[in-house]
C-alpha cells in the first residue's frame, strides 16, 4: 500500500500484521477537554516509541466523555508532538461537512506533517439528530450521497478525477497524495471501498455483527487502482491489558459504564471502574453490551495476545486498531504497553 513516508518503518506483528491506537479522546468524570488533549499527546508519543503504527481520532459531536469533535485540531496536536507515527481521522464524518473545507484542512494537514496524514471517511453522522442538524443546517441526509461527496473530495485532491470543469481549487490540498480510507459497520463503504480501490476499516469495536460479512464484500468487489493494488483491511476492537486479569476486567468496566449509558439515552464523561457490573445493569442490558463488546480483548499480555492471534485468523486482518477507554491515564499508558508486547512489535 503506498502510504509510507520513505524513512518511516512500519511497525509489525510477527506475522506482519499492524496495530495501531483509536483515541477517543476521553472526558473522564473530574477531568476537562485540556486534560484529554494532553493524555492523547503523551499516549501518542508513547505509542511511538512502542511500535504502533498509526494515531486515529474520532470524530464525535453532542458527547460530554468525548473531547475530539474538532478532530483535524486534534489530529494537528498530536502530529505536532510526535515524529514519525501517522496521525489521523477515524474518522471524519463526511455527511457533516462541504468536501472542499475537509480537502482544505487535510491538505493543511499534510503540509504540516508531510509523509505522515491518513484521511479516514465515514457516512454517519457522529452524533444523536438534533447535533447532526446543528452541524448541517437542516440538511437533510441519510448517507446516500456520500459516493458523490466521496467523488467531490477525492476530485479536490485530484483534479483530473473530476469533470475538469470546476472553478474551484483546494489550497492546500491539490495535487497532494493522502491516503483515503473508508470505515464502517456495514456492506454499505465496505462495497464502495472494494470497487474503488480503497483501504476499509470495519468498525468491530462497537457494531460486531456484520464484520465477516462485510470484509467479504470488500474483497469480493475489490479493484486494484493506484492506491491499493489488493485488499488492506483494519479491524476495530478493544483491547483493555494489566498485569493481572482481575485488574484489567476491573478497568474495563469503565467503558462497560459508558454503553450502559448509550443505551439508557444518557451520555457523560467517562466514570472510573466499580468491582461489580451486576449492581449498575439488569440481565437484558448485561447482554446487549456483552453483544456490542464482542471484538474486546480483556486479560493479561498472555491472554491479550492469544486473543489477538484468534482475531487475526478469523478476519485475515492486514491491521488492527484498538481503542481502550480507560478511566486512569497511567493505567490507559500501561494497557497499551501490554498489548504493544503481546503483538511483539518491532520496528522494520
Amino acid at each position: 500500500m503506498h502510504t509510507e513516508q520513505p524513512d518511516h518503518q512500519p511497525s509489525t506483528f510477527h506475522n506482519g500484521v499492524r496495530l495501531s491506537i483509536l483515541d477517543l479522546a476521553p472526558i473522564i468524570a473530574g477531568g476537562t477537554p485540556a486534560d484529554s488533549f494532553r493524555n492523547s499527546l503523551d499516549l501518542a508519543q508513547h505509542a511511538e516509541q512502542w511500535g504502533y503504527h498509526r494515531y486515529w481520532l474520532a470524530e464525535h459531536h453532542n458527547m460530554p466523555g468525548i473531547a475530539s469533535s474538532a478532530t483535524s485540531l486534534v489530529i494537528s496536536h498530536v502530529a505536532a508532538g510526535t515524529k514519525t507515527i501517522r496521525v489521523g481521522s477515524g474518522g471524519i464524518m463526511l455527511p457533516n461537512h462541504a468536501p472542499l473545507v475537509i480537502a482544505e484542512q487535510f491538505g493543511t494537514l499534510e503540509s504540516l506533517y508531510p509523509g505522515r496524514i491518513d484521511l479516514g471517511l465515514g457516512r454517519a453522522p457522529g452524533s444523536d439528530q438534533p447535533a447532526a442538524r446543528a452541524l448541517r443546517r437542516g440538511a437533510a441526509s441519510d448517507g446516500q450521497d456520500f459516493p458523490e461527496r466521496l467523488a467531490e473530495l477525492r476530485a479536490y485532491f485530484n483534479p483530473a478525477m473530476g469533470s475538469g470543469t470546476s472553478l474551484v481549487r483546494a489550497v492546500p490540498g491539490e495535487g497532494m497524495n493522502i491516503p483515503i480510507w473508508l470505515l464502517g459497520s456495514s456492506g454499505f463503504s465496505a462495497q464502495l471501498a472494494g470497487q474503488l480501490g480503497l483501504p476499509f476499516a470495519f468498525a468491530s469495536h462497537f457494531a460486531p455483527d456484520y464484520l465477516l460479512p462485510a470484509l467479504d464484500l470488500y474483497r469480493s468487489n475489490f479493484q486494484p487502482s493506484e492506491h491499493l493494488s489488493e485488499p488492506y483491511v483494519m479491524v476495530g476492537l478493544n483491547a483493555v491489558a494489566a498485569d493481572t486479569e482481575r485488574e484489567a476486567h476491573f478497568l474495563a468496566t469503565s467503558q462497560q459504564q459508558q454503553f450502559l449509558n448509550l443505551i439508557r439515552g444518557r451520555t457523560g464523561p467517562l466514570n472510573p471502574p466499580v468491582e461489580d457490573m451486576e449492581q449498575l445493569w439488569d440481565s437484558r442490558e448485561k447482554s446487549i453490551i456483552q453483544d456490542m463488546l464482542r471484538y474486546t480483548v480483556v486479560g493479561t499480555k498472555e491472554t491479550v495476545r492469544t486473543r489477538l492471534e484468534k482475531i487475526i485468523q478469523e478476519t485475515g486482518a492486514n491491521e488492527l486498531i484498538a481503542a481502550a477507554q480507560v478511566y486512569d491515564h497511567e493505567a490507559r499508558l500501561r494497557s497499551y504497553k501490554l498489548v504493544a508486547e503481546a503483538m511483539d512489535l518491532k520496528k522494520g
